[in-house]
């Protein structure tokens, strides 16, 4: 039963690995089960015996991706802007950004210009959901709020996304999992001016 198991594993990496560089190379919708078996080696049958097509395949790789975000960034999200005596809260974002990066080979396609176009639309309703809707993770309040949630969330998301594809596709960054959440950390709670350096106080005179 162990062996059969660990086959399985085994057989739904090659097919991962395969699907997601068929991905970056050539975009999610010119990929094809046949490409992806080939890539994999193994054959269709095997495949088929593990997802009804690739839209299934994408669908559970992205489920996996937010059932970590869950466990590893979701749960901390009320501790991470509240700590006032640790300046350094971004310490809890550091798990879901070294998960991300022990799994570029998911990441960089689906944060790429040819990656699953509804991979952004999952991720703002995962953060409306968690930022507005859970009272354990709820951060926002409606009521006091400056812009209409839809549109922080966007901002947020598509914001924290550029960074980590940002890191993820430059061949010459070398920034480590604690660098990239300490800027993210920085820039959502300092605002993009003022992590740029804008002196705010002199615009005002």
């Amino acid at each position: 039963m162990e062996q059969t198991d660990l086959r399985v594993i085994r057989t739904k990496k090659l097919i991962k690995d395969a699907f997601f560089s068929l991905i970056e190379e050539q975009g999610f919708e010119a990929v094809t089960v046949k490409q992806l078996t080939e890539r994999a080696g193994i054959n269709r049958g095997t495949f088929y015996s593990h997802y009804v097509d690739k839209f299934e395949l994408m669908e559970k790789c992205v489920g996996e991706i937010f059932e970590v975000a869950e466990q590893k960034l979701i749960h901390h999200l009320p501790h991470i802007f509240s700590d006032e005596r640790n300046a350094g809260s971004y310490h809890s974002l550091v798990p879901f950004i070294r998960f991300i990066e022990d799994n570029q080979i998911i990441m960089k396609p689906l944060l790429g210009p040819n990656g699953d176009p509804t991979f952004q639309a999952k991720l703002r309703s995962f953060m409306q959901t968690a930022f507005f809707q859970r009272p354990s993770t709820v951060l926002f309040d409606p009521q006091h709020m400056m812009v209409p949630p839809p549109y922080l969330v966007a901002y947020l998301s598509s914001a924290h996304m550029g960074v980590i594809s940002e890191w993820l596709n430059d061949p010459a960054a070398n920034e480590t999992a604690e660098d990239i959440a300490r800027i993210i950390y920085t820039i959502t709670l300092e605002g993009p001016l003022v992590a740029g350096g804008v002196n705010l106080k002199n615009k005002d005179r």
